[in-house]
């Protein structure tokens, strides 16, 4: 600790407490709000990488140079229906198949080429949503999202079961809590049994550690009126903006996202016969070094602004800023915690 130009040391038995753990829960989006309201899309994407999939965006990519990307949305199948090409085919790179195997390994693993939904229902097809890792940062905080598809004059909410389910299944992907219908607000009684009962099976999957909602295929086309999924084969089906444009238009897509932190606190201790004095030169006359402000002699006084944290080569590490100036003098002594997250 330095203050003033000197310097103190710690007692790491008493001064300094390491690996206080915390979890904190903040805004997903771009500048840490809770909900877009709006989101945009970018046109050059549909004959690139939008046979793959659609990024959607804060504000709108086409007047704002710096407009960030908050999350994606794709279409898989099995067999590469809805999209161009066919097995064999010299034409067209199957880009609904690529997209299922690239899921499928990343969140199940080898020997299993389907996701299953609640209630046991697999199925050949699915949508995606995988939020950007600059947004998501360590992971999406179960239970703190939700998102509305628009489906004509009606609305369709969804969140997650983590409110009803205390041992979440886990696996390469990290943890899955089941997609159901529900609000946040209200919050849900829909359980992995209740999720597994509706028609056609469970909604989707939920991975948080992943950042991603899988979204069963067939209950989509049940669901959202807007969504029609082409399972044709050799046939750009444009699905993925299918889905994009059912949030867009749903309006409302809230999500926070949780980090673990690791924290060391620094007491910096400051006695009452310490750091009374300044180097500051108005501190003292240049003429012949007394105090420039003759109520200081026998009781100077300083005020703490800064604390400073120097390794043993006396190199500066970190430094912390008080909420405001803490008056130091002999009849005062000063307590002040510098924490440091990692």
């Amino acid at each position: 600790m330095a203050l003033s130009g000197a310097f103190k040391l710690f007692n790491a038995e008493n001064d300094v407490v390491k690996n206080i753990r915390s979890t904190i829960s903040s805004g997903i989006w771009s500048s840490g709000v809770n909900t877009l309201s709006t989101a945009y899309s970018q046109s050059a994407q549909s004959s690139s990488t939008g046979l793959y999939f659609y990024d959607a965006y804060k504000t709108d990519p086409a007047s704002d140079s710096e407009a960030e990307i908050q999350y994606s949305v794709t279409y898989g199948h099995i067999y590469g229906s809805g999209s161009k090409g066919t097995r064999g085919s010299a034409t067209g790179n199957r880009a609904s198949a690529a997209i299922h195997a690239q899921l499928v390994n990343l969140v199940l693993g080898p020997n299993v080429d389907k996701f299953t939904y609640a209630g046991d229902t697999s199925s050949v097809h699915f949508y995606a949503i995988s939020l950007k890792r600059a947004r998501m940062r360590e992971r999406l905080d179960p239970g703190n999202w939700e998102l509305w598809l628009d489906s004509g004059a009606n609305q369709v909410k969804l969140i997650d079961d983590s409110g009803a389910t205390t041992n979440p299944s886990t696996g390469i992907g990290g943890r899955v809590f089941n997609v159901v219908s529900g609000s946040i607000q209200t919050g849900t009684t829909v359980t992995k049994t209740a999720a597994a009962s509706q028609a056609g099976g469970g909604i989707g999957l939920f991975y948080p550690d992943l950042g991603l909602i899988v979204l069963n295929a067939a209950q989509m086309d049940s669901l959202v009126a807007d969504i029609t999924t082409v399972t044709t084969s050799d046939t750009n089906g444009d699905n993925s903006h299918k889905l994009l444009d059912s949030i867009i238009q749903g309006g409302k897509f809230q999500a926070r996202r949780e980090e673990r932190l690791s924290s060391t606190h620094f007491f910096c201790r400051a006695g009452n016969k310490e750091f009374n004095f300044s180097n500051n030169p108005t501190f003292f006359t240049a003429s012949d070094g007394t105090f420039t402000n003759a109520t200081f002699f026998k009781d100077p006084k300083t005020y703490i602004t800064t604390v400073g944290l120097y390794n043993d080569s006396n190199e500066l590490l970190a430094v912390a800023k008080l909420s405001q100036p803490v008056l130091k003098s002999y009849s005062r002594e000063a307590l002040i915690k510098v924490k440091l997250d990692f």
